[in-house]
């Protein structure tokens, strides 16, 4: 009872996989990736174990095809299920089973599947499939638009309630903390596609400080405060970039700059300025006791 998407980025590697569906907290059940190995959902009276079973054959080197066929097989329900694999190397597999309510169908190409069952029309999942190849940006972006052009071609007869988005590394690095790219989940949501879509961005604003903390320690000030500055932008009315940025700016010797955007978001939340006075004791101020003299203009 859902629409999905699993591909792979062919420039990067990154696999990934995205849904939405009338169904609470759908991403808990549909979304499974393993950075190396390959991405899955696994929807329609939906099995879990399709998820953990599927990458642990993956993992093993099993072909996408085999490893579904393995698990339908052994699947009393399977005429019930809708299942899609892609691996790293970018094979897909997908099964629709005969019982499926209708609409469903599902649409492969090179690196891609994109499945839906319960839909208004059968025109949902080549929608999906002709705005991911239509689509520009990262693979965010394109399994975005993907789901974007899924509801525009009428989506779940249902209507709507959760979406998730799960993005990995083409590669593992043995330690699957930093191979998530993209981990993000709606679970109840009048709009969920639009939360999403807001959800990514703020992912993508704290990204920026990520890299901004960085090139801090590097010493590369100026490549910090631009980086809190394209923070800044994805996070407006989240003022977590701005306050780090103040804090910068102090130590770099622009005080008035500093001060000026240190007083906007005291203005709303006090607690800023209670914080700035606890950083010195922690360490976190490389210039301790003139930085926060030069913040509150003492």
């Amino acid at each position: 009872m859902t629409y999905s998407i699993v591909a792979r980025d062919s420039e990067t590697g990154n696999l990934g996989v995205a849904v939405q569906s009338h169904w609470f907290s759908v991403g808990s059940v549909v979304t499974w990736a393993e950075s190396g190995v390959g991405a899955i959902a696994t929807q329609s009276f939906a099995e879990p174990a399709y998820g953990p079973r599927g990458l642990a054959l993956m993992r093993l080197g099993v072909d996408p095809v085999t490893a579904l066929a393995a698990l339908t097989s052994a699947d009393a329900d399977q005429s019930r299920r809708q299942v899609a694999f892609v691996d790293a190397g970018g094979r897909v597999a997908v099964h629709t089973g005969d019982q499926c309510i209708e609409a469903a169908g599902h649409v492969t190409a090179d690196g891609v599947s994109c499945q839906a069952n319960m839909m208004r029309g059968p025109g949902v999942w080549p929608a999906m499939l002709e705005a991911y190849h239509g689509s520009s940006g990262d693979l965010a972006d394109r399994l975005m638009a993907a789901l974007d052009a899924a509801e525009a071609a009428g989506g779940d007869i249902r209507g709507r309630q959760s979406a998730a988005m799960l993005i990995v590394k083409g590669t593992g690095s043995g330690q699957p903390w930093q191979d998530r790219v993209v981990d993000l989940r709606v679970d109840d949501a009048i709009d969920p596609l639009s939360e999403l879509r807001r959800l990514l961005s703020v992912h993508r604003g704290y990204q920026h400080m990520e890299i901004a903390e960085q090139r801090e320690i590097a010493g590369d000030m100026n490549g910090s405060l631009r980086a809190y500055e394209q923070a800044r932008r994805l996070l407006a009315g989240n003022d977590e970039a701005t306050f780090w940025a103040a804090i910068l700016m102090a130590d770099a010797g622009r005080a008035d700059e500093a001060r000026a955007l240190l007083a906007d978001i005291t203005s709303r939340e006090p607690g800023w300025r209670e914080l700035l006075l606890r950083l010195p004791a922690a360490g976190l101020l490389s210039n301790a006791e003139s930085t926060v003299a030069s913040l509150l203009g003492s």
